[in-house]
């Protein structure tokens, strides 16, 4: 799969997504980098910790998050986004399900597009955008609800109907990776159902996978345990993504996520 100029080896690799909220509201990190010098920072910090791809949002969605406007979030990630690639070499992401916004990114320089409604926050904008530009995109599955008849089978039924959406607005599907949305309108079982079947979702859609766990509920009401402490618990879920042949992780904690990944391959190598 290629993300900007990199060519990603999504059979045989697992790669990091860096998380980077430039938001005062984000769950686990809100205010700490909503800064140009704060991001640039902890941009050039990833990096050394061997991030492979940036992921920047300027709209938290925890829990009873408050939407902002689109000119809001643009005015947060455009500006960032732009200085970012004028001074590193890395692919960069917009996490946004807006489609004003995420064509502000794209003229900015990112090079995918991460949308937590799969496409179906609106009318077809999103998709025909993605189409047109030609940037790759991580599609997540999300619900208003968690009404499920059988939550699997539903979460691919889901995930279908968004590809469909992918199709028929023609983009490329090695432009594709998905994501089965942990912590989106699931309960705690069905989070913990969604991470122990990630490889069954895989094969089901065959795309690459996109696990993102960092932090969130399932792990704190797993460990009892608040959003800054729960580093183990995401490293735990890493290293069965791994082995459960996921492409990529979206991790807050960079360093110690990357040497997971590089032992767990290592073993399963032998």
């Amino acid at each position: 799969m290629k993300i900007g100029s990199r060519e990603f080896d999504t059979l045989n690799n697992c790669y990091v997504m860096g998380i980077l909220n430039v938001t005062p509201d984000s769950f686990s990190d809100g205010g700490k980098f909503n800064s140009l010098d704060a991001a640039l920072k902890r941009t050039e910090q990833m990096i050394k910790e061997g991030v492979d791809i940036l992921d920047i949002g300027g709209e938290s969605t925890r829990p009873g998050y408050t939407k902002i406007s689109d000119e809001e979030e643009i005015e947060r990630t455009a500006g960032i986004i732009e200085k970012i690639r004028r001074n590193f070499d890395i692919p960069v992401s917009i996490d946004t399900y807006k489609f004003k916004v995420a064509e502000a990114a794209i003229k900015a320089g990112a090079d995918l597009i991460n949308d937590i409604w799969g496409l179906k926050y609106d009318c077809g904008e999103m998709a025909k955008l993605i189409a047109e530009s030609g940037a790759a995109c991580c599609l997540m599955h999300n619900r208003d609800n968690t009404d499920y008849n059988s939550f699997f089978a539903d979460l691919i039924k889901d995930m279908k109907s968004t590809l469909s959406i992918a199709a028929s607005a023609g983009i490329k599907s090695d432009k594709i990776m998905i994501d089965p949305g942990v912590g989106f309108g699931k309960t705690y079982e069905n989070n913990l159902e969604a991470i122990k079947r990630v490889d069954e979702f895989g094969a089901e859609l065959g795309y690459p996978v996109l696990l993102g766990t960092s932090r969130k509920s399932v792990i704190g009401l797993t460990l009892d345990i608040p959003a800054n402490e729960r580093v183990e618990g995401t490293i735990a879920t890493t290293v069965i993504g791994v082995m459960k042949g996921v492409s990529f992780v979206r991790v807050h904690d960079v360093k110690e996520n990357v040497r997971a990944i590089k032992m767990t391959q290592a073993v399963m190598r032998g």
